[in-house]
């Protein structure tokens, strides 16, 4: 029996031990796979949040939504019973601030940014436009004039002429009565004020001229053009006047002697006397309407290269260096002498007010002399300024006629400089190297401009932008160098001549007819009002 109850303890506790063992094992296994059940559960909502694909639950709404959302809501607002479906005017206008300076940001979804308010009618035109778009068109089917006053009644135009996008072309023209209080902030076409005309400019001349026998010298001063529209050129011992109204040439005058030559040429102010300064040391005055020489004065000792007026009084200056006054009204007609020069005096121009005479030399030197006081022949003799910045010959010289103390020098094959002095502060404002001698310099106030006439190396003309002295056009068609150059009276034209035998004319300066009218306009005004104060 007790071998019985040994066995059976023994089998008993074999069966516990085996039933734990298996609940052991099971347990493992079960938190096996409760940790592998575990671990693909996170990796499943690693991957899901990963993925770009799902919907964003907690993020804040899309600006599309937003925009669909407050759409939906302004129309609905215009549907509501009790509440005008017009929205005013004057909310549709862009603010005077900028949106957002000065204030913070604000804090509401959906006002990110400032939206203007839109007109639900333009919103229904639009849609109905964009509908309209796929149905087929009948050409048999045109709209009753009762349609389209409907049409413009309601909604402010006709909708056959409405666009829901206009970019380009001509604008569509407002139904008269309609007052638009938007601004335009951008268009294609240009505004008639915005447009700027270009300016042609030929570069071929208008008209040219054969001068035969012109002496090819850098000092003279061969060619000038009178107010009376009549353009005098000096060849070799003859001077001949080309009517440049009436196409016709007239010889004015020849020399006695076959080896005296014409040195200069100057007009009066009036256009009427012709003053001829000559290689035998003398100044010849000559009543152009009846051919008649008024008589002959002399001085000099040399040639007679350079002639300026100042009403009355007629400025000469000579290869000795000399400048002489003469009053030609008197009998006595010299009355005095300038010597500022060491070398031969080539360029002599007087101010357009009268006030100062400037001087150039083959020593390089620039001078400018006060007005000669009548009665005082001493005065007049000491230089108001002297400049010597050029290294080459000055012959050049220019005042500017709407800036009376402006004057403008060009230098020689040595210095090929153009400089503005101001002759107030006697200073030099601009210089610029033009590469190429300078024989003559003129200002066009159509256009507020410099010409400047070149010899070697270019043998061309250019024009200047005054002040800034930038090159606007050049004018090339001579083959030797440019000896001289003047302005018509209009100021329309310049006519140069030049070691070829040639005398070209550029209407460069034509003024447009518009802004032409508008001046004989203020003039005439400034007249009228100027006689009515007298």
């Amino acid at each position: 029996m007790q071998q019985f109850l040994e066995s059976t303890n023994h089998s008993t506790r074999y069966k516990h031990l085996n039933c734990v063992t298996l609940f052991l094992t099971r347990f493992k296994l079960l938190h096996s796979e409760l940790d592998k059940m575990a671990q693909f559960g996170l990796e499943n909502d690693i991957h899901s949040i990963l993925k770009l694909d799902m919907p964003i639950t907690n993020a804040p709404v899309a600006r599309w939504q937003r925009k669909t959302s407050s759409s939906n809501n302004s129309g609905l607002s215009c549907l509501t019973p009790g509440k005008s479906s017009n929205v005013s005017l004057s909310s549709s206008k862009t603010p005077s601030k900028t949106p957002g300076k000065g204030k913070k940001t604000p804090s509401k979804v959906g006002a990110d940014r400032f939206i203007p308010t839109r007109n639900s009618n333009q919103m229904d035109v639009a849609s109905f436009l964009l509908t309209k778009e796929n149905e087929p068109v009948d050409p048999n089917n045109t709209t009753s004039e009762n349609q389209k006053a409907w049409s413009v009644s309601l909604n402010g135009f006709n909708i056959e002429d409405a666009k829901i996008l206009h970019l380009g072309g001509k604008p569509l023209n407002a139904p008269e009565g309609y007052r638009n209080n938007l601004k335009v902030l951008y268009s294609q076409v240009a505004t008639p004020a915005s447009v700027k005309k270009t300016r042609y400019i030929s570069s071929t001349p208008e008209r040219i001229l054969d001068a035969p026998d012109l002496r090819n010298d850098f000092y003279l001063n061969l060619l000038d053009w009178s107010s009376r529209n009549v353009l005098a050129v000096a060849l070799h011992n003859n001077v001949y006047l080309w009517d440049a109204t009436q196409g016709d040439i007239t010889l004015l005058m020849k020399m006695d002697r076959e080896e005296d030559y014409i040195c200069s040429l100057s007009w009066t102010k009036e256009g009427s006397y012709l003053a001829v300064g000559t290689s035998d040391s003398t100044i010849q005055l000559w009543d152009v309407d009846n051919q008649k020489r008024l008589r002959s004065m002399g001085g000099h000792t040399a040639r007679v290269g350079s002639l300026s007026w100042n009403d009355h009084i007629l400025s000469s200056g000579s290869r000795s260096g000399n400048i002489h006054h003469h009053d030609v009204r008197v009998a006595n007609h010299h009355i005095t002498t300038i010597n500022g020069h060491s070398q031969e005096v080539c360029g002599l121009k007087w101010s357009p007010d009268g006030r100062y005479l400037a001087s150039g030399g083959n020593d390089n030197l620039v001078c400018v002399w006060p007005r000669v006081q009548d009665g005082s022949a001493s005065n007049g003799s000491q230089a108001v300024h002297c400049w010597s910045e050029h290294q080459g010959a000055v012959k050049a010289l220019a005042w500017c006629p709407w800036q009376p103390n402006i004057l403008a020098s060009g230098g020689g094959t040595s210095d090929r400089h153009i400089r503005i002095w101001n002759v107030n502060s006697g200073s030099c404002i601009t210089s610029l190297d033009t590469q190429s001698q300078i024989s003559s310099l003129v200002f066009a106030p159509n256009y507020k401009e410099l010409v400047s006439a070149h010899g070697y190396a270019h043998n061309n003309v250019v024009i200047w932008k005054y002040p800034t002295l930038t090159r606007v056009a050049e004018l090339n068609g001579h083959e030797d160098r440019v000896l001289n150059l003047t302005l018509s009276p209009d100021c329309s034209t310049v006519a140069t001549v030049a070691g070829d035998e040639t005398i070209r004319l550029w209407k460069s300066f034509e003024v447009d007819p518009v802004k032409k009218a508008k001046e004989r306009m203020v003039k005439s005004t400034g007249g009228t009002f100027h006689h009515s104060i007298r």
